[in-house]
């Protein structure tokens, strides 16, 4: 028995990567039109109409690229059972001093939250987005609404990946490590993914 197990295989680490590096384009090249104040970001792409047209085919590619992800994921994220009922309760035990291990799969009831708002949440920025691009063939209130909605998701979408990136480096350690080569500690498995780790290891079969 080696010391690692397989957490996540290339296509779900590939599709993760083309999400993560397509929504950063999407910030950089659109923050500029979120705000005057950053407008000085568009330089990055060689003036504003460039940033802009940067900003719509990432968009295209995040879009396309989140959607195969949830998808992928869809049957594992969309099941809570007692134990993710229990997560929500104390709130992961992230606000504990001695925090309680929860028997999670795969994913804990946070991911899955995380990953249903970002099933939704990529539906409507594709739908706004697809509005605000071609503003002139949709009734100018449908395009208003479609504009306050893109930014307001944008807010959340900043929000989230925020608290993401910190639980998945800082918050606990060894789980980037699963995106980046696929593999992660057996030790780890057991403390944090429990449930998951005997269902792979074939002592506990899927429910």
């Amino acid at each position: 028995m080696g010391k690692y197990v397989e957490r996540f295989n290339t296509k779900e680490r590939v599709l993760h990567w083309f999400v993560t590096v397509s929504f950063l384009t999407l910030v950089l090249s659109g923050i500029g039109l979120f705000s005057r104040l950053f407008q000085g970001y568009f330089d990055l792409f060689g003036g504003g109409v460039s940033a802009i047209l940067v900003h719509k085919y990432a968009g295209v590619t995040f879009v396309i690229a989140s959607l195969l992800l949830f998808l992928n994921h869809y049957k594992e994220m969309n099941f809570f059972d007692e134990d993710d009922r229990h997560w929500f309760r104390i709130l992961g035990g992230y606000l504990d001093r001695n925090p309680e291990h929860i028997n999670s799969g795969k994913f804990n009831a946070g991911q899955k939250g995380y990953g249903i708002f970002m099933g939704v949440a990529t539906i409507l920025l594709g739908v706004t987005g697809f509005i605000n691009w071609f503003p002139l063939s949709f009734p100018i209130g449908i395009v208003r609404v479609s504009l306050l909605l893109h930014g307001l998701m944008f807010i959340l979408f900043i929000m989230f990946v925020i608290v993401h990136a910190y639980l998945t480096t800082i918050g606990n350690p060894g789980t980037l490590e699963s995106m980046i080569y696929g593999n992660v500690q057996r030790i780890w498995a057991k403390k944090h993914h429990p449930k998951w780790y005997k269902e792979v290891t074939g002592q506990e079969k899927p429910t």
